[in-house]
């Protein structure tokens, strides 16, 4: 059994899905690990992840609109440190996850055909996000 971590740096440039699959794809790789786990964690509470459909770009259109609408913006939060949009952010990664776990098989993850990993940043302005990637296995 053998494993490794890293910490993968993204620069986020808006609110908004980023689309990391081929990053964290790159990483499992060069691991050269053919059964295992992989971890990966999301170091922030204004931003999360996502497994998603990587295919149509509507469908991050609609959920980047869809959390706005059920954690909008608002002058009734009380906590508003760093601006408007900083308790939503709080809010909209409370409502999804900060850590996922995909298996690897046959070196490859175990992702469907449409989907794609997701940083979710939930702040307006640029931000760089940090993950951390654990993978266990032979």
């Amino acid at each position: 059994m053998r494993q490794a971590s890293t910490i993968l740096a993204i620069e986020t440039t808006r609110q908004g899905l980023v689309d990391v699959t081929d990053q964290i794809s790159r990483w499992t790789r060069e691991q050269r690990l053919t059964e295992g786990l992989l971890t990966i964690f999301c170091r922030h509470t204004s931003a999360s992840l996502l497994i998603q459909e990587n295919a149509a770009p509507e469908v991050r259109t609609d959920l980047e609109a869809y959390f706005a609408r059920i954690a909008p913006e608002s002058r009734e939060y009380l906590h508003d440190d760093e601006g408007p949009d900083d308790m939503p952010a709080h809010l909209r990664t409370a409502l999804t996850q900060v850590q996922l776990s995909i298996p690897l098989i046959d070196g490859r993850l175990a992702l469907g055909t449409w989907q794609g990993i997701y940083l979710f940043e939930h702040r307006r302005r640029p931000h760089r996000r940090t993950l951390a990637l654990h993978v266990i296995g032979d």
